[in-house]
């Protein structure tokens, strides 16, 4: 099993070890667009792996700070009481590069820049970029992704 993300399309797909698509969701990449280097809010490209699975068993809409569930649940009154939070929530999928030079190490290392694949306020629109260099998914959408994939899994993110 591996995952493919497509920045052009904002399209999260998930394909069987026979390379035939399982799953496809619309996602939401970075607002500034595709790059690796560390404070660019850019989406990596290249190959990654999970590296962790984060927020199993916690509540849809479940408020993650630092990778830790805060105990509090995002609702739109919650959001409007929190102006300009950068809001992760319900499940987090931790990317860690596999590429040397590209997206691992220095400068450029995705998880070192804490890039995750995770869940997303209901306002959150998806299929245009938006994020500040993550993968955002819809609540629901990644419970299912969350359930269905291992760590390590194969993560491709590229351009096309």
């Amino acid at each position: 099993m591996r995952i493919l993300v497509s920045v052009a399309a904002q399209r999260l797909s998930v394909l069987d070890d026979a390379g035939r698509e399982i799953r496809s969701y619309s996602v939401s990449t970075g607002k500034a667009g595709v790059g690796e280097e560390s404070g660019s809010l850019r989406t990596p490209r290249g190959r990654h792996r999970i590296r962790a699975k984060i927020g199993s068993g916690e509540p849809a809409n479940a408020v993650f700070v630092g990778r830790r569930p805060t105990g509090e649940i995002w609702s739109p009154e919650f959001d409007a009481a929190h102006p300009g939070r950068d809001w992760i929530l319900t499940r987090i999928l931790w990317l860690c590069g596999c590429e040397p030079g590209r997206n691992r190490f220095g400068n450029v290392d995705t998880m070192r820049r804490y890039i995750y694949i995770h869940g997303a306020p209901d306002r959150a629109e998806m299929g245009v970029p938006g994020s500040h260099g993550c993968i955002r998914m819809r609540n629901a959408d990644m419970v299912e992704l969350f359930d269905l994939v291992p760590p390590y899994t194969e993560v491709l993110i590229s351009e096309d």
